[in-house]
């Protein structure tokens, strides 16, 4: 018997084979997000700060389907396809999050879906 369970009510990954949250006892650990509009499925226009704007809304949603908020995360992963982005990344990740910060990892990687030029994963407790 599986002791975790899938947020339902989240908005949904489409037809991929994700869920978009998963509860295992406290802890919800959200999938990663990009900067996809949930209306039309594309990457927002305007660089890697609209893309993490537009990744903390939908990174929104799916707390606040759980009953949560951003104020809840507890860890939070970066995925850059370019670390000369981290500059305004880190500016608009940080006009998302309160003080004490999230712990956080900013990893390096060599593409991301959709062609987005970041995704960010949260943990929430």
């Amino acid at each position: 018997m599986s002791r975790k369970a899938v947020l339902l009510d989240a908005p949904a990954a489409g037809a991929l084979p994700f869920s978009p949250a998963v509860r295992a006892g406290k802890t919800l650990f959200l999938s990663g997000q990009v900067g996809a509009d949930p209306a039309t499925g594309a990457i927002v226009r305007g660089g890697v700060a609209a893309e993490v704007d537009q990744i903390m809304k939908n990174i929104g949603a799916v707390l606040a389907a759980a009953g949560k908020d951003l104020g809840d995360v507890i860890k939070a992963n970066v995925y850059l396809a370019h670390m000369d982005d981290y500059a305004a990344m880190n500016e608009a990740y940080g006009r998302a999050f309160d003080k004490p910060y999230p712990a956080r990892t900013c990893i390096g990687v060599a593409a991301l879906p959709l062609n987005a030029r970041v995704e960010i994963e949260v943990i929430v407790r």
